[in-house]
């Protein structure tokens, strides 16, 4: 045992030792539920260090790991890397002796996956559980597998800082829970909604006059109270401009986000003798305690990582925070005594706040954690005890990325490709333009480019322009980076030695254009560009029109970059950041470097396809040989050869029918004659009704030379028509639908075939006198629908049955017109009359 538990600090965990103990000794698994200040962290993993193996605690975050280690080793008196060590990404302080390992998820998941046994540990302890990143969600269904196939005595404790617990205790196969009752001094909770309208955030942009408002606040808490004031910021760009404008206050005035080197991070949790405010984002949320803090101004947002699956664009966004992370929030004011904490939003907004932060598996990008799959040999996640399994189409879309950078075979097996790019410690696409750049614009260039993109550290739209910041400034934690990487490419994976290792890099090498050195030949804007477009193809862009700020990518998604930018007018880019608010129809670029042609058909070289496209569209044919990258076309040429372009145009009359087609009188009588014999007999008579006709253009109509729609509106319609008729009846035509009919007067009317189930037969009364039968067409089995005419031309009757009408009707057709139309014949007997076509004599 590494200290007894009367040694350890009074919090409330303490007396909760000995039943956690027993919960581990008697199922195996655990859950903790212990809100912050109760000293899970710290004094747990002390109290299980009792046996020969090493207890591993894993932080979601590097600034808790280390906090947790040093707050662990100086309990025992002793500087880190004795008994107590850490391991984080970039960074290890371990030795032999050591006992408790604090290291991050990320890790802990890699190390799984090079030692499933995980060989000379004897806990682990899986903390801040309820917070759900990917990678805690990841090593706890890995460490539940390892338990049941190769180590049941691999002890396992997993805590959260919530009463949520029920979840993880059946994800562990229903393990006891213990939970720890909270020794938080009072904190008096101050509503403080700005006054004014604020605007929503927007992607990654917050409203300009919230921070203010956060500035004014800060402002209050300093001066209602004393104490350090711990204000919690959604990011590294918010902490700067809140920084920037918080000059003159009685205070140090202390960042502490992801972004910084771990020297001041740790700084900024020790106890300082000058008051305080320490500007944090959600890394301040739990797992470790800030000192001397007694207010607390809270912002009421977060950043998280979200994907937009359709368009292919993941980035970080900003949402409101969460009941239960206002909660966290809130007691850092009541760790050390009495506190205040200051929301920048009413109670009624409070109310209608999430109760728990979203899943990160819910809404993120998963082509990592597709990866860790399938090196666990797990592609689909199935048969993993995931607290939540990963939503489908989002899978598919992570394992078709990974297909496409070689990192998983058809089946979703990993590939060696896969095996490197897991092994270098980044989102596999970084990992993959990390070691393709290596050999193109040398391992150097390459590591400083992928440390700007990982963990977004370039600020503004340009790349380039943040490369030369990154390195005239020095960064520490870019350098560090820039050193990891470097030496990741230089030596095989080793499961532990993330930083022990490393071999230092050069970075005092005289710089060339624009202060950054340039070698193998590729101008440094272009490494920059092309080391982007290796990491995201689909987002290599064009701009849409000259000088413009309007770009299409790849991907087929259009982009803008802002107002004002350096950018602007370039004619090829490599987006490394777009992201596309709710509603809007292109995506804002956030950070990109420039290409030329050359370099981006490298870039995308997988996008790259040639195609002979013909087809209808809009109306018309289009026939073209088209050479594309992704849905940017570099190269056209127009088809003009007519027996590859009249698919397309019987494509076209299927589609928008036959009134492409120029329809003369003549054609359109023949067509209705047609349709008629078709009612009347069917088969082998020609189905001429539009459908019919465009589905078998190819058969009745000769295209010649035809290339496009105009050409389709010279085309002999009629002649067409005839085609269709089989020899069988193609001579019967005039019998079956003549086009005209003799009448009794000899005169030869045209038959209307309009309504093909009643052809119209219209003629005056007199030529028809002595007509007693109406015609009948079709073999005689349709009889004509008689419209009889006045002599004015206008219809008197229409009818079927001529001796019904002579009978009935003509009387009263003949009273009311003969005295209206005199010269014209009304005798008394119709039926044996002599039919005319002229009028009477005058009277002289």
């Amino acid at each position: 045992m590494l200290i007894s538990d009367e040694a350890l600090p009074d919090l409330p965990i303490r007396a909760l030792l000995p039943e956690i103990r027993a919960a581990l000794a008697g199922h195996g698994a655990s859950v903790l539920v212990a809100p912050p200040g109760t000293g899970k962290t710290t004094l747990v993993p002390l109290a299980l260090a009792d046996g020969p193996g090493r207890v591993v605690v894993a932080e979601p975050r590097r600034l808790a790991a280390r906090a947790a280690a040093r707050r662990m080793a100086s309990l025992l008196g002793e500087p880190v890397g004795g008994q107590i060590g850490f391991t984080v990404r970039g960074e290890r302080r371990v030795s032999r002796r050591t006992r408790v390992e604090v290291v991050t998820t990320g890790v802990l998941v890699r190390r799984l996956q090079r030692d499933a046994e995980l060989a000379g540990t004897s806990v682990v302890v899986l903390d801040e559980c309820h917070e759900r990143h990917l990678d805690t969600d990841l090593a706890l269904a890995f460490l539940i597998e390892v338990r049941a196939a190769l180590r049941p005595d691999l002890r396992l404790l997993a805590t959260s800082a919530t009463a949520d617990s029920q979840r993880l205790s059946a994800v562990l196969g229903g393990a006891p829970t213990v939970a720890a009752a909270s020794r938080l001094f009072p904190v008096d909770v101050r509503w403080t909604p700005p006054t004014g309208p604020i605007t929503p955030p927007l992607g990654l942009r917050v409203d300009p006059r919230l921070l203010d408002h956060v500035v004014a606040t800060t402002r209050r808490a300093l001066a209602d109270g004393d104490g350090d004031v711990l204000v919690f910021l959604p990011g590294a760009r918010e902490i700067d401009t809140v920084a920037g404008r918080l000059g003159g206050v009685d205070a140090d005035v202390i960042a502490l986000h992801g972004r910084q080197p771990g020297s001041v991070q740790d700084a900024a949790l020790r106890p300082a003798v000058r008051r305080r405010v320490v500007l944090a984002t959600a890394v301040a949320e739990s797992s470790l305690t800030v000192p001397g803090v007694r207010a607390v101004v809270d912002a009421g947002l977060s950043r998280v990582p979200r994907m937009d699956h359709a368009r292919g664009l993941g980035a970080l966004v900003t949402v409101p925070v969460s009941r239960a992370a206002a909660v966290q929030r809130a007691g850092r004011a009541g760790r050390e005594a009495p506190g205040r904490v200051y929301r920048c939003w009413s109670q009624a907004q409070h109310d209608r706040l999430p109760a728990q932060p979203e899943p990160e598996i819910a809404a993120a990008d998963l082509t990592g954690f597709a990866l860790d799959l399938a090196l666990w040999g797990h592609p689909d996640g199935s048969g993993l005890a995931l607290p939540d399994p990963p939503p489908g189409g989002a899978l598919q879309t992570a394992v078709a990325t990974l297909r496409d950078l070689g990192a998983v075979d058809d089946q979703g097996r990993i590939t060696p490709r896969g095996r490197a790019l897991a092994d270098a410690g980044l989102h596999p696409r970084l990992g993959r333009a990390l070691l393709d750049g290596a050999h193109l614009v040398g391992p150097r260039r390459a590591a400083e480019i992928i440390a700007l993109l990982d963990d977004d550290r370039a600020t503004g739209d340009d790349l380039v322009a943040a490369w030369r910041r990154a390195r005239s400034a020095g960064d520490p934690a870019w350098r560090s980076e820039v050193r990891r990487l470097t030496a990741a490419l230089d030596r095989s994976p080793d499961s532990d030695s993330d930083s022990s290792e490393m071999s230092e890099v050069d970075l005092s090498e005289a710089p060339s254009r624009d202060g950054v050195p340039s070698r193998d030949g590729v101008p440094d804007d272009l490494a920059a560009g092309l080391v982007v477009g290796l990491a995201y193809p689909e987002r290599v862009a064009r701009v849409r029109e000259a000088g413009g700020r309007s770009y299409l990518m790849a991907g087929g998604t259009a982009a803008d970059l802002g107002p004002g930018s350096a950018l602007g007018g370039v004619t090829w880019l490599a987006i490394a950041s777009a992201d596309r608010t709710a509603g809007a129809r292109t995506a804002r670029i956030r950070t990109a470097a420039p290409l030329d042609e050359a370099t981006a058909r490298e870039a995308a070289a997988t996008l790259r396809h040639e195609a002979t496209e013909i087809g209808w569209a809009d109306g018309d044919v289009v026939g073209r040989q088209v050479q594309r990258l992704g849905a940017i076309t570099l190269t056209e040429r127009r088809i003009t050869d007519p027996a590859l372009l009249q698919p397309a145009l019987l494509e076209g009359l299927r589609r928008d029918g036959v009134g492409l087609l120029t329809w003369s009188r003549g054609a359109v009588e023949l067509r209705e004659r047609l349709a008629f014999a078709y009612a009347a007999l069917g088969a082998p008579w020609p189905d001429v009704a539009d459908q019919a006709l465009a589905e078998r253009a190819e058969q009745w109509l000769d295209l010649g030379t035809a290339r496009r729609r105009a050409d389709l509106a010279k085309l002999d319609v009629a002649a067409g028509l005839r085609r269709l008729l089989p020899w069988s009846v193609a001579g019967r035509l005039d019998e079956v639908a003549p086009e005209r009919l003799p009448v009794p007067s000899g005169s030869r009317v045209r038959v209307d075939y309009s309504d093909a189930q009643a052809p119209v037969l219209a003629v005056k009364v007199q030529e028809a006198f002595g007509w007693t039968d109406a015609p009948r067409l079709a073999d005689g089995r349709v009889p004509v629908l008689l419209h009889l005419l006045s002599p004015a031309g206008r219809p008197v009757a229409v009818t079927r049955d001529l001796a019904s009408f002579w009978a009935q009707g003509y009387p009263q057709v003949r009273a009311e017109l003969r005295g209206r139309y005199p010269r014209h014949p009304w005798p008394e007997d119709p039926t044996t009359a002599e039919p005319t076509r002229r009028t009477n004599p005058r009277s002289r």
